[in-house]
């Protein structure tokens, strides 16, 4: 070998470890860093050049497609079990445990024992107060319970409407980086940084929509959902969602007072084994404000109509009329099945004994339609009271089943029935959320790690210090035969 072609192969060795040395340095900087690939040089034989020589023939970014695509699943189905829990657990939060106070099986367990009790002593205006003061306790329990409902529908309505224009962003994003991988490609520039930006962008979309990566020519890639409607490819799709400011009980998505979705002006179906965006955030959203929160709405106006019409039936209080109202009122008006959707967030206690509105409590003795006062030792209508709350009768409505129970069985039903599917959402979330966490360490075992990284600078450098040496080397024997000259 001559002197010229060793000098050459010294230069190349030293470029090519510098250029591994800022590889390996990147590397180790971005080990926390969202997204990033792991980074190697590729060397080839560098045939152009005399004596021959290493040239960096490009950077192999190393991620686990399979894995990644396992893993992005995952993301999916975690998102959608959280976001269905998360909405039951509110719902559970707001009815309450029977075991605490405030919650709507302590607040019926109180006010049967106020009625027992002004019974007991029917003269007694302070137990009659007690009675009005526990009632309209219920009734707030119950509002409270309808608006927590409502509510937690209108935050899913709110979180459609940002995901699905996060969603066009993020789709038009992926295209737009695609047309840049390829030119980048085709320019023989490293095209890595766009790869890990791109997987970012991908990985937001998939949380919210599950989605398959095809790969296509000169390192762009197709999006579509499991069944196999196209989000990216030759454009990016739109998806088109119109927020309803206010949302009502009685307001479905079947009724057409809330609105669906349409992708690329096609309408789907948001939620369900039909739709093609099932198993991801977005579709969880939708199927807590149209069916999840619909069904506790149901169930809980179920409830309301149940205590009620308990405390509706004339058969306890001959001064009230058949059009009048009972104990609790639909909005201060006598309850019509036929109005049941919300009847819990408009449940209230009857004006003429609610002594906060200027009613008075000794009408639950005398009868709410009495115009003067009774035998103040006369307790037979509370009495009355106390056997309509505890007499078992089945519920009209509702999915609690058709067996007989006293109002406060009928609630206990409810709280134990919502227990359980919380329960069972909780270990749908807790089996994604290990099978996520496992998908996400196999990735990372295939990403950056600072021991390898940091043996492997120890080895450019010390290839690094051979080629320098080399040079070294060759000048001393330069100067050599020139003083031989």
């Amino acid at each position: 070998m001559s002197i010229t072609s060793a000098l050459s192969s010294a230069l190349s060795g030293l470029a090519a470890n510098s250029r591994a040395a800022g590889v390996v340095s990147a590397n180790l900087a971005n080990i926390q860093t969202e997204g990033y690939g792991r980074r190697e040089i590729a060397l080839s034989q560098d045939a152009v050049a005399t004596g021959g020589g290493v040239r960096v023939s490009g950077i192999i970014r190393h991620v686990d497609s399979a894995v990644l695509s396992d893993r992005r699943a995952a993301d999916s189905d975690l998102a959608q079990s959280q976001t269905r829990a998360n909405f039951l657990k509110g719902v559970q939060a707001s009815i309450g445990t029977p075991d605490s106070n405030g919650s709507l099986s302590s607040l019926m367990s109180a006010l049967e024992a106020s009625l027992v009790t002004a019974a007991s002593r029917p003269e007694a205006t302070d137990r009659l107060q007690q009675v009005s003061l526990r009632a309209a306790e219920v009734t707030g329990a119950f509002n409270d319970i309808s608006d927590s409902i409502q509510n937690q529908r209108m935050r899913a309505e709110e979180q459609i409407e940002a995901s699905v224009r996060g969603l066009n962003s993020d789709l038009e994003q992926v295209h737009r980086i695609n047309i840049q991988i390829q030119i980048a490609q085709r320019k023989g520039a490293d095209t890595s940084g766009l790869l890990d930006h791109r997987q970012v962008v991908v990985d937001r979309v998939a949380e919210l929509i599950p989605i398959r990566e095809v790969a296509r020519d000169d390192g762009a890639i197709a999006l579509m959902t499991p069944g196999g409607t196209l989000l990216v490819d030759s454009g990016s799709a739109r998806l088109e969602f119109t927020r309803t400011n206010v949302i009502a009980p009685h307001m479905t998505l079947e009724g057409g007072l809330l609105s669906g979705l349409r992708i690329n002006g096609e309408q789907v179906a948001p939620a369900g084994m039909r739709s093609p965006i099932e198993g991801g955030r977005l579709s969880a959203m939708f199927d807590v404000r149209d069916t999840l929160a619909v069904d506790a709405q149901r169930q809980i106006d179920a409830l309301a109509r149940d205590v009620i019409e308990r405390f509706q039936d004339p058969a306890w209080d001959t001064t009230v009329g058949a059009a009048d109202p009972g104990l609790f009122t639909d909005q201060g008006g006598r309850f019509d099945v036929t109005s049941e959707t919300g009847i819990a967030g408009r449940m209230a206690l009857n004006l003429a004994v609610d002594p906060t509105k200027g009613g008075d409590p000794q009408k639950l003795r005398d009868g709410l339609g009495a115009v003067a006062l009774g035998p103040v030792g006369n307790a037979a209508r509370l009495h009355g009271l106390a056997d309509a709350f505890a007499a078992r009768s089945s519920m009209a409505s509702g999915d609690l089943g058709g067996a007989a129970g006293s109002a406060s069985q009928h609630i206990a039903s409810m709280v134990s029935q919502l227990s359980q599917t919380v329960l069972a959402e909780d270990r749908v979330s807790s089996f994604a959320a290990v099978r996520q966490s496992g998908l996400a360490e196999a990735l990372a075992q295939d990403g950056v790690n600072s021991d390898d990284e940091t043996a492997r600078l120890l080895l450019i450098e010390q290839a690094y210090a051979a080629n320098a040496r080399m040079i070294q080397t060759l000048d001393e024997m330069m100067d050599t035969l020139l003083r031989i000259g």
